[in-house]
């Protein structure tokens, strides 16, 4: 993964309303949303967002619907212009962009998958593929070779000639995510983007964009309101709640140690098992156990490491990382680690 920061936004904010610049001011003195909604009438949008994006990385933002989450993926491209803050790529501010340069970040730097797929019905799905290239003014036959090498990456091989509206809704998808990485931008905003699809369909989409980044190590800024999917993703987790930043972090490390109850609440109900990773609960170390049963990767997950042993606390197993071990991983430690945090709720009603 990258060591470089690409994105970096800082002490941003967004309200909406008529004179959004004064009610900042109430904002930072400590109104919160519903009292600016009531005695101001302004909606606050993003509240103090500071959040550093690793080159080569994918950083899910979730939350709730109202939470902020596409609010603030449209301020990347400045779709949406911020009230107040700093948004830097690759140190540059965006904001001072004038208006070519921020044509040229849209159409070069930055590639968006949308939720609704957003194809052109005309347009074959070829032409669909190589949309962004097109918007640059390369004509059908310069951009054909790269756009079906794309669409043949997401599985399209073949469908070129076909339109829209002869694919599935999980095809027409690919044909999205093909469009963005036709358009060879460092940068994949992804709005939602599986979650009009399918689980079993929205699955697959999932472990394709995993399979790509592998190879391809896009800075992906991934919106999503569903926690596994998430937990799935992201190698930096960003959640909001009501336009601030509740926690942010590596998941693994969000899921064993929330810090809120708001978080708490959001993963009370998880599969631990299927989302935790060895490495989340392994002991560090380089001195093998006494009595090994066998390696491990650092990336399993929990269910199948419980599959593996056939349930046998007994067992410890050494973890590695391309060959060199890195740590020892007891079972007894793992079954510990799958009893869930309490939610909110359940302290409550323990301390009645």
């Amino acid at each position: 993964m990258g060591q470089d920061i690409k994105i970096s936004i800082r002490n941003l904010y967004k309200i909406f309303g008529k004179t959004p610049d004064v009610a900042l001011e109430y904002v930072k003195r400590g109104m919160g949303k519903p009292e600016l909604l009531e005695k101001h009438k302004h909606v606050l949008g993003l509240e103090n967002i500071n959040v550093d994006m690793q080159e080569g990385e994918i950083t899910v933002i979730m939350g709730l619907s109202g939470s902020g989450k596409s609010t603030l993926i449209r301020h990347l491209n400045r779709l949406i212009e911020p009230t107040d803050g700093q948004i830097m790529i690759d140190g540059e501010n965006v904001l001072d962009f004038d208006e070519e340069r921020l044509r040229k970040l849209r159409r070069e730097g930055m590639s968006m998958v949308f939720q609704k797929f957003a194809l052109l019905p005309h347009r074959t799905v070829l032409e669909n593929a190589g949309m962004a290239l097109s918007v640059r003014g390369f004509k059908v036959e310069e951009f054909e070779s790269e756009a079906r090498k794309w669409l043949a990456r997401v599985g399209l091989e073949g469908n070129g000639d076909q339109y829209p509206h002869e694919l599935s809704g999980g095809m027409q998808q690919r044909v999205g995510i093909a469009r963005a990485l036709a358009s060879n931008s460092p940068i994949m905003l992804m709005d939602e983007a599986f979650s009009a699809l399918d689980p079993l369909i929205r699955s697959d989409m999932q472990d394709l964009l995993l399979e790509l980044q592998e190879e391809l190590q896009k800075t992906i800024v991934f919106i999503t309101h569903d926690l596994d999917e998430a937990l799935k993703l992201a190698d930096h987790l960003v959640i909001l709640k009501d336009g601030h930043v509740v926690q942010q972090g590596e998941p693994q490390e969000i899921l064993m140690n929330p810090n809120d109850p708001y978080i708490t609440d959001f993963i009370a109900d998880i599969n631990r098992a299927r989302v935790l990773r060895v490495r989340s609960v392994m002991e560090k170390t380089s001195e093998a156990p006494e009595d090994c049963a066998g390696d491990l990767s650092e990336h399993d997950n929990l269910e199948s490491v419980i599959a593996r042993s056939n349930g046998d606390t007994d067992l410890v197993y050494r973890v590695t990382r391309r060959g060199n071990q890195i740590g020892i991983l007891d079972m007894k430690v793992l079954v510990r680690a799958l009893v869930p945090t309490e939610s909110s709720d359940s302290v409550e009603r323990a301390q009645l």
